[in-house]
């Protein structure tokens, strides 16, 4: 049974940096895109970014890209988020989410996604 499991999160001030990190096991990690969603509260789940078996693509949403940065360790089982230059808007629970594919593909839909962690709080305030 895979299991996802996020750390990494906690409360910074605006121009903070966090780098979150999702543990995998209990199956292939490389037979699996991943990816990061966020939720704050009183708002729908969003993408955030999403990598490739390989790590040959990345995509990111709009309001995070050139800022954060995806990657995965397929000798660690790992995926991670580098979050710098943190804003307060980007406060919200990190989940990580596995997506099963034979594909070198990285999708933002969260419902393509089979596996998901229990979050993480990433808070930003002054």
């Amino acid at each position: 049974q895979v299991q996802l499991f996020e750390s990494g999160g906690g409360s910074v001030q605006p121009g903070g940096s966090l780098r979150l990190s999702c543990a995998f096991s209990g199956g292939t990690f490389t037979d699996y895109a991943m990816g990061w969603f966020r939720q704050a509260p009183g708002r729908e789940r969003e993408f955030v970014a999403a990598i490739s078996r390989g790590s040959k693509v990345r995509n990111y949403a709009n309001s995070v890209k050139g800022r954060f940065s995806i990657a995965r360790d397929n000798t660690k089982n790992t995926l991670y988020l580098q979050m710098p230059s943190l804003l307060p808007d980007d406060t919200a629970v990190y989940y990580c989410a596995a997506d099963y594919t034979v594909t070198g593909t990285a999708y933002s839909d969260d419902v393509r996604y089979d596996y998901w962690g229990q979050g993480t709080q990433v808070t930003v305030s002054s």
